[in-house]
């Protein structure tokens, strides 16, 4: 009962002690709260949701109940409190939209559980309940019958096979199971041996905008890749000779990548065509750069931000095995530079064939807008940028 005095978040509750008079307590409510879909990153309107809990489930503060996938990033939508989620209004694969309800959860104590119900109690003038009565013990079953003995049967006699069956189809004995025995077709090429299965899994909502934007941009640009090889000697010399002291001062370990984006921003002052904008930064701060948006990405929290601005793109296939290939412009950049795999070639140097570790680069680039003399030298310049380091000291 409730009466008028009592503030709104007071519940009585009566309880009956035998031989004494009747007694009340007070205790307040837990607090239920509707969480909304945050507001999204700049031109994306809408995601996929994907649910992480699920309705009675005891979560804890900034604990992720659903995330959002969108075009460009996936955005997580935490527990405000510690407590129960009592009401899922989406489900899994909806699309929701900034500022819709998703969930309703009722606040509890940090890391308790929800208390358990008590025993229903007799009002006065009632009896008690009655206990309930346990179920009576089974009978025990009957015992098995007696079986007449077992005689052993003789075997019947062999019977000779019948040359026009093939030995695949002949019936097993008595007392084996069916062989499936498969025949190899006549003809490979017309028939289906083995059996297939498939498992169809949806594209998320960014890998959908990756496919999106990459097929539009092999139908937009007038897309050409030139080639070049890079010895790697005094690359590795360097990264060898200085590995120590580098990461001695910055903390952190000297890579090839920020060797060739280095080299890139090297070359596009000299070929300012192939980007707008150029920003001198060091191996550290390239390095720093490279660490900070690689460990957001594994752990999947990289935002839009971090992606956005860029006009010219490094991709490094070397760390999978990569040979070489022909990577495709990211729009709206207007090229990118491919790094593959470095393995030991003969190579001729000065008239002699020596064994040198060697990688190729690939540089595709939008024809519209630059012409071919140009990325060719451009991609010449990173190469003689990362043959001898030295040169991008001494601006040559």
């Amino acid at each position: 009962m409730q009466s008028n005095q009592d503030p709104p978040c007071c519940v009585k509750r009566f309880l009956v002690v035998p031989g004494k008079q009747c007694i009340h307590t007070s205790a307040g409510r837990w607090q239920r709260q509707t969480v909304n879909v945050p507001p999204f990153p700049e031109s994306v309107a809408e995601g996929e949701a994907k649910l992480a809990a699920q309705v009675g489930q005891q979560v804890s503060v900034d604990q992720v109940i659903i995330e959002v996938e969108t075009d460009k990033t996936a955005v997580p939508i935490p527990a405000p409190c510690n407590g129960i989620i009592r009401e899922l209004l989406v489900k899994d694969g909806d699309i929701v939209r900034p500022g819709q309800p998703v969930f309703v959860i009722e606040q509890t104590a940090a890391g308790a559980a929800p208390a358990p119900k008590p025993a229903p109690t007799a009002a006065p003038g009632q009896s008690p309940p009655k206990p309930a009565v346990a179920a009576a013990p089974t009978a025990p079953a009957a015992p098995f019958p007696p079986q007449p003995p077992i005689t052993a049967k003789a075997p019947p006699p062999p019977v000779a096979p019948d040359p026009t069956i093939p030995k695949a189809t002949l019936p097993p004995p008595e007392g084996m199971t069916q062989l499936q025995v498969k025949i190899p077709p006549a003809q490979y090429s017309r028939e289906i041996t083995g059996t297939r299965t498939e498992q169809r899994v949806k594209m998320n909502r960014m890998r959908q905008r990756i496919a999106l934007r990459l097929k539009e941009s092999q139908n937009t640009n007038a897309m050409l890749t030139t080639f070049n090889e890079i010895d790697m000697s005094a690359a590795m010399e360097f990264r060898k000779t200085n590995l120590d002291a580098f990461t001695k001062k910055y903390g952190i370990k000297l890579g090839y990548v920020s060797i060739f984006c280095k080299a890139a921003s090297y070359a596009l002052q000299d070929q300012p065509v192939v980007n707008a904008v150029i920003e001198d930064k060091n191996f550290a701060e390239i390095e720093i750069d490279l660490a900070a948006l690689a460990n957001k990405a594994r752990r999947n929290i990289i935002s839009v931000e971090d992606m956005a601005g860029g006009t010219f793109t490094v991709s490094n296939g070397g760390v999978y095995g990569s040979l070489i290939s022909m990577p495709i412009i990211n729009p709206p950049q207007s090229a990118i530079l491919g790094m593959h795999g470095v393995f030991e070639r003969p190579v001729a140097i000065k008239g002699k064939v020596v064994i040198r570790p060697m990688m190729y680069v690939a540089l595709s680039y939008d024809h519209r807008l630059i012409d071919g003399r140009e990325a060719i030298m451009f991609l010449r310049k990173i190469k003689d940028a990362v043959e001898d380091p030295k040169i991008m000291l001494a601006g040559l």
